[in-house]
């Protein structure tokens, strides 16, 4: 190895390079390569552990992780008053939130030991089982979920509207 390939070990490696120095780097090492497309991701994924940090601590305060809030909003906002019950089956709730039926079955179990969610009979078909909020889950949902957009808007807050509005609008159209 040549003294412009080996690292000085005295010094610390350099952490936290910026994207425009990686992209700078491979503009070195590989010339005939467009590496932009590496900016764009890697703003995404630095921005997604950013926010999942954030976001994160919050659920903290309340004993919860991501799974199980998940499971408490998809039900908040099925509910549409006081008495509305806004209770799914847990199929409904598994393909709401895109995830397995096992996978939806233990986020509930979690939650129903909390006394967060109960199950009900259907009343439409004494076989089948809906999951509701209790008065519990309904209450930590409306107060975490303020926190939560709390949280969002401290990490939105350097983007005016408009701005918002223009990354909302491009980042859907990825995967399209």
């Amino acid at each position: 190895m040549d003294k412009m390939t080996r690292r000085d070990s005295t010094k610390p490696a350099r952490t936290g390079s910026t994207i425009d120095s990686i992209l700078a780097q491979w503009r070195m090492a590989r010339p005939d390569l467009d590496c932009r497309p590496m900016a764009v991701i890697g703003q995404l994924w630095r921005t997604s552990q950013i926010a999942m940090k954030a976001v994160e601590a919050n659920l903290k305060h309340y004993d919860l992780d991501m799974a199980g809030f998940d499971v408490l909003l998809t039900l908040r906002r099925q509910d549409g008053g006081e008495d509305a019950g806004g209770a799914l089956t847990p199929g409904d709730l598994a393909r709401d939130m895109m995830l397995s039926p096992p996978a939806m079955t233990n986020r509930i179990d979690r939650l129903v030991a909390r006394g967060l969610v109960e199950r009900r009979a259907d009343p439409d078909d004494r076989r089948a089982l809906r999951v509701a909020l209790t008065a519990a889950g309904r209450e930590l949902a409306d107060t975490a979920v303020k926190t939560h957009l709390e949280v969002e808007e401290s990490l939105l807050a350097d983007l005016a509207q408009h701005e918002r509005d223009d990354l909302t609008r491009l980042l859907a159209r990825i995967g399209q």
